[in-house]
């Protein structure tokens, strides 16, 4: 029995290593190596991509691993519509703006429906039924392994097509999905969010952080935030349009709000709360270039991103005893189900639940002393 790793593909960050549960000496040495993750749902290991750590892993194993590839999964190609295509591109477009869809779902649903458009190009779409469909679908996933939140944004940009674009029936395209994982969210422990939004020396990047974890926001919220949605008077944040184009509030720290006056003081936005240097609101890719440095520096959950603080956030509360409803709204959930998620995921531990084991020996032993 040997331990397998696989050889990232080129300009991988992570090696991953599949270890037989048998080799326990060697599993305890790999949970000292500095950025180690083990990823439950594929029961496997991964460390940082670097030369000091393959020569340790060569060191730790010797003669007990095999190198496998990552079979590389092709890129689905940038496609040429024709002119029939265009029209019917143009035709969703228009449909998608006089819907008020937002810019990241025109933006999905273009893509998916080109892609959908060429492989069909020389059929008429209104003639395809819902078996020649799916066995597109099946395509996708057989040649370009697409995710399950990938295979919905296809159904979902086909489905619009033919509703509401061709005003077809919705119970003849009423195609198959994938059933849903049941994944859990990832998230950070106090200690951690604290060593994670504390790491940057830069005032506005630690605000960034602050104002994520502690207003709970997704990162197109936090981009948006205008100055006049910091109501430190009321005590709470104003989200305007957020999904699902709603707004809502949130609380508002007081901890944030001195982390706020004085990154104000310094930068002197005039109009967005963070803005770029040139002025403009500040842009999704450089949060994600935050929080990915200040994850690395603290060697928080490699596997983690921005969204995670929003996850942590809404966690915490629920541990804390906050009730589930302030935090669906907090959140800008519609569904109380979604909110529920974060029951699955509190930190359980023998501190907080009392065990019936435990319950039942104390009991026990009471009685035996009262007969004695």
């Amino acid at each position: 029995m040997k331990v397998v790793i696989y050889q990232p593909l080129r300009h991988g960050s992570r090696i991953k290593i599949r270890l037989p549960y048998e080799m326990t000496e060697e599993r305890a040495l790999v949970k000292q190596i500095a950025g180690r993750f083990y990823h439950k749902s594929q029961r496997l290991w991964s460390i940082p991509n670097t030369e000091e750590n393959w020569a340790l892993l060569k060191k730790i194993f010797k003669d007990k691993y095999v190198i496998e590839k990552v079979q590389q999964i092709p890129k689905m190609p940038s496609v040429i519509l024709n002119e029939k295509s265009l029209e019917e591109m143009a035709k969703v477009y228009q449909k998608l703006v006089l819907k008020s869809y937002s810019n990241h779902t025109i933006r999905n649903y273009k893509a998916e429906l080109g892609n959908f458009f060429k492989y069909f190009e020389n059929i008429d779409l209104r003639q395809l039924d819902k078996e020649k469909i799916e066995s597109y679908i099946f395509y996708l996933i057989d040649k370009y392994k697409i995710s399950e939140s990938r295979q919905n944004t296809v159904i979902n940009a086909i489905k619009f097509y033919y509703e509401k674009v061709l005003n077809m029936p919705r119970e003849f395209y009423d195609i198959q999905r994938p059933k849903r994982a049941k994944t859990l969210p990832n998230v950070l422990s106090l200690e951690e969010v604290f060593e994670l939004i504390n790491s940057p020396k830069n005032i506005k990047h630690k605000a960034i952080l602050y104002t994520l974890y502690s207003c709970g926001l997704r990162v197109g919220e936090l981009v948006n935030l205008r100055i006049k949605d910091i109501r430190s008077d009321l005590g709470h944040v104003f989200i305007k349009g957020a999904k699902g184009k709603k707004d809502r509030h949130t609380v508002l720290s007081n901890y944030l709000l001195e982390i706020l006056r004085e990154y104000f003081k310094q930068h002197k936005p005039s109009y967005w709360l963070f803005e770029g240097q040139s002025g403009g609101q500040y842009s999704a890719k450089s949060i994600q270039r935050i929080y990915r440095k200040a994850q690395q520096q603290t060697g928080a959950n490699p596997w983690s991103t921005p969204h995670t603080l929003r996850h942590s956030f809404a966690t915490h509360l629920l541990e804390n005893g906050e009730n589930l409803r302030n935090i669906q709204i907090m959140l800008g959930h519609e569904s109380s189900k979604t909110t529920e998620i974060y029951t699955h995921v509190i930190n359980v531990n023998n501190k907080k639940v009392k065990n019936p084991l435990d319950i039942i020996i104390k009991q026990h032993k009471f009685d035996n002393k009262k007969k004695k």
